[in-house]
């Protein structure tokens, strides 16, 4: 064959197939993780058929969609609440299966253009909304409510009200929010690649940022870890084993990256009232369980539960004092520490702002009857738990700098040692 024989044409499903493996295998491992979760948290207890749709739920909510809780019973009775909680276990695994998807076919080619790396992000993006849509339209289903022998249960035989609560996903802004958390992901996932061949402009960018991104992101890996080992040691030795599990598979990053930012002197808000509550750890729901709005940070726990949780500060201090290691280690020696502590302190600031509204937590269900609101124990309630986001952000800005500062000039040292 000539040298210069032409290459044999492209199939139509060239760069389609492996997209569709991408985000089939990714949302598979996201859905065996939610069902896994779902079934510990007590899916046993829901009415038959309902196990699907929660599970799409889960999912929807767990690439930032939302789901509103709705009801009606006629003209006398109604519900109403929001939901806006992110299972980050189940967001986490979708996230790093599908950073990995997408660079695998890059490390395998020796150039990639600009063009060539934008379609097969768009590929990624097409399938990934197709198959979001879907879940939004299947998370969607309506319960029948008793409601009990009180004067609710009265009021509601009286006028033979039956209400009827459900839940449904906000489709449009489902898919909205999940492209923009599939185009996090993938630029995520190029800035801390090391074998991935990028274009030029792409390569001169990435050869800066990748030490503070891959720090940071072994940072929150590494406080998940963390949790992890903490939350095996509650569920061997405390016993509530199942409810422990359902944290570790649908939140156990909430939960460490809570920790973290409460470790780094971050004061989160919050209250929680009603049947509803925070499962793990128990001093969470017992120091918001207030009449009021109620402050999370080092100074409510340690008052509420004694000085074990002073822990929180030393782990994060050891945490970002690595990354920071990590990091000038991973980095040319000719960058300065200024720069290097610059770096790390808008990337553990990147950090915090994402923690932030993907760990908060708003939940809210109300049932009135004939005007009168908020009736019947067990079907009202409230759990609230949000940032003050600018202090977070401020405090992970001082930690970047002071601990970039120091790690640099600690590896530089040792590579003059080694000299």
């Amino acid at each position: 064959m000539s040298a210069h024989s032409p290459s044999p044409p492209q199939s139509p499903l060239h760069g389609w197939i492996p997209a569709l493996v991408a985000v089939a295998g990714s949302l598979a491992a996201m859905a065996a993780v939610a069902a896994l979760g779902v079934w510990a948290a007590g899916a046993a207890d829901l009415p038959e058929g309902a196990f699907g749709p929660v599970l799409a739920a889960v999912l929807v909510l767990a690439v930032g969609g939302t789901v509103r809780l709705s009801g009606d019973a006629g003209g006398l009775a109604g519900t109403e609440g929001g939901l806006t909680a992110i299972p980050l276990t189940v967001t986490l695994t979708g996230a790093l299966l599908l950073g990995w998807f997408f660079l695998r076919p890059l490390r395998r080619r020796t150039v990639v253009g600009a063009p060539g790396l934008a379609g097969w992000a768009a590929r990624i993006a097409v399938l990934w909304l197709l198959a979001v849509l879907g879940l939004a339209l299947a998370a969607r289903r309506t319960f029948e409510v008793s409601l009990g022998d009180d004067l609710l249960g009265d009021l509601g035989e009286l006028f033979g009200v039956t209400p009827v609560v459900g839940f449904a996903a906000d489709v449009l802004p489902t898919v909205l929010i999940s492209l923009v958390w599939l185009a996090g992901v993938l630029v995520v996932a190029v800035l801390v690649s090391r074998g991935a061949p990028l274009p030029p402009e792409l390569m001169r960018f990435q050869a800066g940022a990748r030490p503070a991104a891959r720090a940071t992101l072994g940072l929150l890996l590494a406080a998940v870890a963390v949790a992890l080992v903490v939350a095996l040691v509650v569920a061997a030795t405390e016993g509530h084993t199942a409810e422990t599990f359902a944290v570790i598979l649908l939140g156990l990053p909430n939960v460490a990256w809570l920790g973290l930012t409460v470790g780094l002197g971050a004061t989160w808000e919050g209250r929680v009232e009603g049947p509803f509550g925070l499962p793990m750890p128990q001093v969470l729901d017992e120091v918001l369980r207030t009449p009021d709005v109620s402050e999370l940070n080092l100074g409510s726990l340690v008052d509420h539960d004694g000085g074990r949780w002073w822990w929180l500060l030393v782990g994060a201090a050891v945490l970002v004092a690595a990354a920071a290691c990590f990091m000038a280690a991973a980095s040319p020696a000719r960058v300065p520490p200024w720069q290097q502590a610059l770096r790390l302190a808008v990337a553990l600031a990147l950090a915090v702002l994402t923690i932030g509204p993907t760990a908060r937590v708003s939940a809210r269900i109300g049932l009135s009857v004939l005007g009168i609101g908020d009736l019947g124990e067990g079907l009202t309630g409230q759990v609230l738990l949000e940032p003050q986001l600018w202090g977070a952000l401020g405090l992970a800005l001082l930690w970047g700098l002071v601990a970039g500062f120091a790690g640099a000039w600690a590896v530089r040292g040792g590579r003059r040692r080694r000299r």
